[in-house]
């Protein structure tokens, strides 16, 4: 323990002096009769001593004084040793991707270490490792008093993106004012890939060391999920730890909601492991991103882009009993090649076009005039892919324009390259032209074909080409049509008329095409994509940093994020394209600690508290007990009276932060829960309240007392307003005397809110409650449904809200339908799944036990505002609503 102001303490010198004043108390008054004023003739005064004070109470006054001088001398415990070195502090901090999970804690560390070099006098300066996304080059702060160095130090953030370690050990290596400098290192436990013995060696250049270890483990990196034929496989990285990990991975759709989740197990020691999702292609179409549950950082969040989608592809072939036989079948070939990335439907044209189709493939199957025909047109006109392949079929109607879904006029016939009867070799390949979609893939040199059909010259023909053989004439033709286009191989989609089938390229040449049915930017195109949205440090989708510059649509494969690339989303909105952190980026590997630095703990560092503020508290109380004291002593106070006093200053206290409680429910507003008969789902439910209680006490004029349990046909309902019912899986369904309970309280104006707690999800989170909410509510009086919106008054009843989040967010709030102005207008039922109770819950130490989902203090917040706008609802009825009639009223009260 240290002092900060120790010259306070000569005060402790004047306690002989106080002693000698407050040794004495004055005698306590007498009473007495006085007769007639002749009787006090003659008195003779006689002269008065004071009375010794007791010992025990000298002491009490002599603690109390001594107690005020150690305070003013503003001791401080586990103050820690004194930084090295005289000169000004360099504090270096770390603020990549990987120190956002435990944000807060890195700055309380920082900041106790520099109360140590602000009680020496010292100056200090800012480096932060990871440039900002201003577009400013990195720089250490000017040298400036430590007060002035928090504002600073409050308004640094972490970025989405690695430190740059270079520029940073170049910094230092140039910085003027180091003489009789130390350093503050707050590392994130991680080398970013950069050379950090260079680093470190820059740190030690400019003085002693104080390094603030953290656990490198703390900080996991979520990697692109690989796509596979039924599932998404989840990857994560982290540095390897002596004990196996357990972490969940979130699968979320554009709305927030979360639709599945994997539990990824590390093993002891390892540095990565991967999960699978299965979910079927309707859901699985619907990801946005995945996002690991815990603190959260951009390292914790993958976007989704239509690259990872499985798309519905259709297959039609002119002869569909034979399409599929190994190795001649026509559709054969394409069912290996798309099986693995694609949703395959089979079927006839009216049966695939009844159903989502986004690409459509015909092995050579004419299209005469006819219905079949004029569906494929409409289809394709609305947005559709049709991929067709050429044969024999297709080579004997060519020719004669029956078939006019085509991209180019085909001669009729087809061309022989190669054999017995022909003087010419079969052809190779062309290189892709820049405007193909192939562009950039590899061409082998042993795809060979040997058959095509060949296209009318025209002057079109060039611009509609996509692919050609080394002689030119062309192997893939395309034509939009409406908003949608038509694609022609010109060779067939088996092995009869070119190897083509047989490789790896035919693959891709398919996958290319697939993502372009969805309006996926070309993976090999050179179109710059603007940002439109990116990453945070704490992983949340903002506005591009200033400094954020497009990307092409090539590079998102290779590119490292940035302060010029964040993550986040790229491309316009029909053709997003998304780069995540884990994208290029090596696996997390530990930094080493600092050579010759001081060790300080994350939690150590910030360990140390002021004991004034204590001391004066005690002082106080000890000085209020010496008035109580002495006014007893002069007979002004009796001393019974004293002692309740301090007792119930003492029980005061305790009792300042909780809700008051009392037996009677009648008296006192408060609000209620049902039983569920799970002692985790009602501790919760119980705590829930508790917390929106006060929350709801300290933000409006209301005052709620502690919340009740109830049981339904055995509980009064009519004294509570709201009652809160958590439904579990295992639920039974309601008795006679139940429902009857719960019917009249909701049609006397009561209302419950009913919380399913799965996030809409029906899986996942709390499975089964909802078969449970339909079995519970069989003999309940529901009245029509529909969703909560911004126009209903339970939106504006005390705030203003858009969104109605718990624990959850993203499911669909529902309230009554209907207005029934028999109960003015007041939904007797709310309906939703968000687990309101989980994000209101606090915890004995007075934090929040339950982490909300996705997470952010602004959930939290909006959450707390939800309810608070669900007690002024139930208080205040239909008033908001009510308040669109004043202008009426008044005019009225004017005639």
């Amino acid at each position: 323990m240290i002092f900060v102001s120790p010259w306070v303490l000569v005060g402790l010198l004047a306690l002989p002096v106080l002693w000698w004043l407050i040794r004495v108390t004055p005698p306590a008054p007498t009473s007495e009769i006085f007769p007639a004023v002749r009787f006090l003739l003659g008195l003779n005064a006689t002269e008065e001593t004071p009375a010794r004070t007791p010992w025990w109470l000298l002491l009490l006054r002599l603690v109390a004084a001594s107690l005020v001088i150690v305070a003013l001398a503003r001791p401080i415990l586990d103050a820690g040793d004194a930084l090295a070195g005289k000169g000004p502090v360099l504090v270096v901090m770390d603020n990549g991707w990987a120190s956002a999970g435990d944000w807060v804690h890195r700055k309380e560390a920082v900041g106790a270490l520099l109360d140590r070099a602000e009680r020496a006098g010292r100056k200090a300066a800012l480096l932060a490792t990871a440039s900002d996304g201003s577009g400013a080059p990195m720089a250490i702060s000017a040298t400036m008093p430590i007060a002035d160095l928090r504002a600073r130090l409050a308004a640094l953030q972490p970025q989405a993106w690695p430190p740059d370690r270079a520029e940073a050990a170049d910094l230092m290596k140039s910085w003027k004012d180091a003489a009789g400098a130390s350093v503050i290192y707050m590392p994130d436990g991680l080398t970013d890939g950069a050379d950090f013995n260079q680093f470190a060696a820059a740190m030690r250049a400019v003085g002693p060391v104080t390094e603030i270890c953290c656990d490198a483990a703390s900080s996991p990196l979520l990697l692109p999920p690989t796509s596979e034929a039924d599932r998404l496989v989840v990857h994560l990285a982290q540095v390897p730890r002596a004990e196996a990990m357990q972490a969940a991975v979130l699968a979320e759709s554009g709305d927030g909601r979360a639709l599945a989740r994997a539990d990824v197990t590390i093993p002891a020691g390892a540095s990565a492991a991967s999960a699978p999702i299965k979910l079927p292609p309707e859901l699985r179409n619907r990801l946005t991103r995945l996002v690991l549950d815990g603190p959260p950082s951009a390292g914790s969040v993958v976007l989704l882009d239509e690259r990872w989608r499985r798309r519905p592809v259709g297959l039609l072939a002119g002869e569909m009993t034979s399409a599929d036989t190994p190795f001649t079948g026509s559709i054969y070939f394409l069912k290996r090649a798309l099986e693995p990335y694609t949703e395959l439907r089979t079927g006839g044209a009216a049966t695939l076009l009844k159903r989502e189709i986004s690409v459509l493939i015909l092995a050579d199957r004419p299209l005469p005039e006819g219905a079949e025909r004029d569906a494929l047109t409409a289809w394709v006109k609305k947005g559709g892919l049709l991929i067709r392949f050429a044969g024999p079929r297709t080579a004997e109607s060519a020719g004669n324009d029956t078939d006019t879904l085509l991209p180019v006029r085909l001669l009729a016939g087809d061309r022989q390259l190669g054999g017995a009867m022909s003087w010419s070799k079969p052809a190779g390949l062309a290189p892709f032209p820049p405007q193909s979609p192939f562009a950039g893939l590899p061409v082998p040199d042993e795809v060979k074909v040997t058959r095509q059909v060949l296209a009318e010259p025209s002057a079109e023909l060039a611009s509609r080409t996509w692919a050609t053989l080394q002689d030119g004439t062309p192997l893939v033709t395309e034509m939009p049509l409406g908003a949608g286009r038509v694609v022609l191989f010109h060779v067939t989609a088996n092995a009869d008329w070119s190897n083509l089938p047989l490789s790896g390229l035919f693959v891709e040449m398919l996958r290319h095409l697939v993502q372009l049915s969805v309006g996926v930017a070309n993976t090999q195109s050179t179109a710059v994509l603007a940002p439109a949205a990116t990453l945070d440090g704490f992983g949340l989708l903002t506005d591009p940093p200033p400094a954020a510059i497009g990307l092409q649509a090539d590079k998102f494969g290779s590119t490292p994020a940035s302060p010029r690339h964040p993550p986040g989303l790229y491309g316009p909105e029909s053709g997003r394209r998304v780069l995540n952190l884990g994208t290029s980026m090596a696996a997390p590997e530990p930094a080493p600690v600092i050579s010759g630095a001081t060790l300080e703990t994350i939690r150590g560092s910030a360990r140390e508290r002021a004991l004034g503020p204590p001391l004066l508290a005690l002082a106080v109380l000890l000085l209020c007990v010496d008035m109580l004291v002495s006014l007893a002593l002069r007979g002004l106070l009796k001393a019974r009276v004293s002692a309740t006093a301090a007792a119930l200053m003492l029980l005061m206290i305790p009792a300042a932060h909780a809700l008051d409680s009392s037996p009677n429910p009648a008296t006192e507003t408060r609000l209620g829960y049902i039983v569920s008969g799970d002692a985790q789902v009602d501790g919760v439910a119980k705590a829930g309240l508790e917390g929106l209680s006060e929350y709801v006490n300290r933000r409006t004029a209301a005052t709620l007392y502690e919340p009740d349990p109830v049981r339904p046909g055995e509980t009064d309902l009519s004294f509570y307003p709201l009652l809160y019912w958590p439904i579990t899986a295992d639920a039974p369904a309601l008795t006679d005397a139940q429902a009857s309970a719960l019917n009249d309280y909701m049609s006397r104006g009561g209302i419950i809110l009913i919380d399913t707690r799965d996030s809409g999800s029906g899986a996942g989170f709390n499975p089964g409650t909802e078969d449970a909410l339909r079995r519970i509510s069989h003999n309940l009086i529901v009245p029509p449904l529909a969703p909560l919106t911004i126009e209903h008054v339970l939106s504006h009843s005390f705030y203003l809200l858009s969104d109605f989040p718990g624990r959850f967010t993203g499911d669909t709030v529902w309230v009554q339908r209907d207005q029934d102005r028999t109960n003015d207008s007041v939904s007797p039922v709310i309906i939703g799944g968000n687990d309101w109770a989980a994000a209101w819950a606090i915890g004995p130490d007075g934090n929040n036990p339950y982490a909300v989902i996705p997470g952010g203090q602004r959930q939290r917040t909006l959450a707390y505002r939800f309810g608070v706008n669900l007690v002024m609802y139930a208080l205040t009825g239909n008033y908001k609503g009510d308040q669109v009639h004043v202008p009426a009223i008044l005019q009225r009260l004017g005639q």
